[in-house]
C-alpha cells in the first residue's frame, strides 16, 4: 500500500512538472495561450461575455462587479478582454512567471488596476476568503488532478463575495477521461466534471456550450457555480 501511494505522488509530481517544462517552452502570446487557434480568441471571449453578463450586475441573484480572479490567466488574454472592461479590479494567477511579467505590458494602461500577479499552481493557490465577484476558470482545470480540483474549489468557495460566482470554462470530452501527453494534462467529461463540482459543495446555477468555435476541437462548455 505504502509503495503504492509513493507511485501515485511520484506520478501527481511528474503530472505537474511536466506541465510546467511544458509552458516554459510557449511563446507569451495569444497564439501561444491557445495552442496555435489564436483565431478564436474573440469568438471565445463574446461567448464568454455573454454568459457573464447574464450573471453580474443588478437584480436577482446576481453578483456584483467589485473584484475578480483570472485563474490560468497566462499574459492576461482573459483579464485584458473580459474581465477588466467589466470589474473594477482584476488579481491573475498563473504558474509561468515570464507570462504574468510579459502581461504587465499587455495589459496596458488598464493594467494598473490588476491587484496581484500570483505566481503559483492552483493546486498550491489559496485565494483570500471573501475578496471575489467572480472566479474565472479557463482551460487549466485539464491540469489539476481530480482532488486537487476539488479542494481548489472548495478554497475558491470561500474566496468569494456573498452571491459571489465561480465560472469553470473548458473542453469536454465525449466519454470519460482523455489524458494528452503534449502539456501533461487531462479532459473530463461533463459528467465527471459536474461530480467533481458537487464533490466541492457547489452547485451549477447556470450553464452553456460555446459555440461557433472549430469543429476538430473539444466542445467547450461554461457552468457558473455557487
Amino acid at each position: 500500500m505504502c509503495d503504492r501511494m509513493g507511485d501515485i505522488a511520484e506520478d501527481e509530481t511528474t503530472f505537474y512538472s511536466n506541465a510546467e517544462g511544458y509552458w516554459k517552452d510557449i511563446p507569451p502570446t495569444v497564439d501561444g495561450m491557445l495552442g496555435g487557434y489564436g483565431s478564436i480568441s474573440s469568438i471565445d471571449i463574446s461567448g464568454s461575455k455573454a454568459f457573464l453578463l447574464k450573471l453580474i450586475g443588478e437584480g436577482e441573484g446576481k453578483t456584483g462587479t467589485s473584484c475578480a480572479l483570472d485563474c490560468g490567466a497566462g499574459i492576461g488574454r482573459i483579464s485584458k478582454r473580459l474581465l477588466l472592461p467589466l470589474f473594477n479590479t482584476v488579481d491573475l494567477v498563473d504558474v509561468t512567471q515570464e507570462f504574468l511579467d510579459k502581461a504587465k505590458t499587455y495589459l496596458g494602461n488598464e493594467g494598473k488596476r490588476v491587484g496581484n500577479f500570483f505566481c503559483t499552481g492552483l493546486q498550491d493557490f489559496v485565494p483570500e476568503n471573501g475578496r471575489y465577484d467572480v472566479i474565472w476558470i479557463q482551460w487549466v482545470i485539464g491540469h489539476l488532478t481530480d482532488n486537487h480540483l476539488v479542494d481548489f474549489l472548495e478554497r475558491c468557495r470561500k474566496a468569494l463575495r456573498p452571491k459571489g460566482l465561480i465560472v469553470i470554462k473548458d473542453n469536454v470530452a465525449y466519454e470519460g477521461v482523455v489524458p494528452d501527453e503534449v502539456d501533461s494534462s487531462i479532459c473530463r467529461d461533463l459528467e465527471i466534471l459536474q461530480s467533481l463540482v458537487s464533490q466541492a459543495g457547489l452547485r451549477i446555477i447556470h450553464q452553456e456550450q460555446q459555440i461557433n468555435f472549430p469543429k476538430e476541437i473539444y466542445h467547450v462548455h461554461m457552468l457558473a457555480l455557487r
